[in-house]
């Protein structure tokens, strides 16, 4: 698996390969880090030359931060695989790498999920860090969102109990809101990852987030 690492601090950049190419070596197919630069603008002159499988890259750095390289990059291939990996909690910047369709986004200060993290990426899975995933509830009232106009290939009921899941709410809670027992609201939910193609209730928390209007 080849692998872009892309920050403008040469000792993580390098501490990234290290950990990338000694940590997979036992495997059959390791992870090779084909290349790596130090802003958004390389980024994207990288991506295209070397055809990455995955792009591990920082947010803010010189010329162009990973945002708008990712962004630039994923509306060129739509199937690129970009894994953010940063040192800021904010917002702004979680908001952003959703919406563009980024895979990932993790915590410099969580070295120990990048092996993994790359891996479920390569599995067509998102990942987020857990302080990540801790604040996407929180996202929507900072943005000033209350609802949506819903998803058409859902119901009505199917559409609101996607809303309750993505406002932070357990099976027990939503049972409450929408006066079903909780084993009902287990089989709705079962039901709209079948119809979304998603694999949990994170990622269907991230997929109605990304796809609010």
């Amino acid at each position: 698996m080849r692998v872009l690492v892309i920050d403008d601090d040469a000792l993580v950049t390098n501490g990234l390969k290290t950990i990338i190419e000694k940590s997979t070596q036992q495997r059959s197919e390791p992870f090779t880090v084909v290349g790596t630069g130090d802003n958004g603008r390389v980024a994207i002159d990288l991506y295209h030359k070397l055809l990455p499988d995955v792009v591990l890259m920082d947010i803010r750095m010189p010329e162009m931060d990973g945002i708008e390289a990712g962004k630039r990059i994923l509306q060129d291939d739509p199937q690129a695989r970009i894994v953010y990996l940063t040192t800021f909690l904010e917002d702004d910047y979680i908001i952003e790498a959703l919406r563009i369709g980024a895979k990932g986004y993790l915590l410099k200060t969580d070295f120990e999920s990048i092996i993994p993290a790359i891996e479920a990426v390569m599995n067509n899975h998102q990942v987020f860090g857990s302080d990540i995933i801790a604040r996407i509830p929180n996202l929507y009232s900072a943005e000033g969102i209350t609802e949506t106009s819903g998803f058409p290939e859902l119901s009505e009921k199917e559409n609101e109990l996607i809303y309750w899941v993505a406002e932070g709410l357990n099976t027990k809670e939503i049972a409450d809101k929408m006066h079903f027992s909780e084993g009902t609201i287990r089989n709705y939910l079962s039901i709209i990852l079948d119809k979304l193609n998603l694999r949990d209730r994170t990622q269907l928390a991230i997929y109605y987030f990304k796809h609010l209007k």
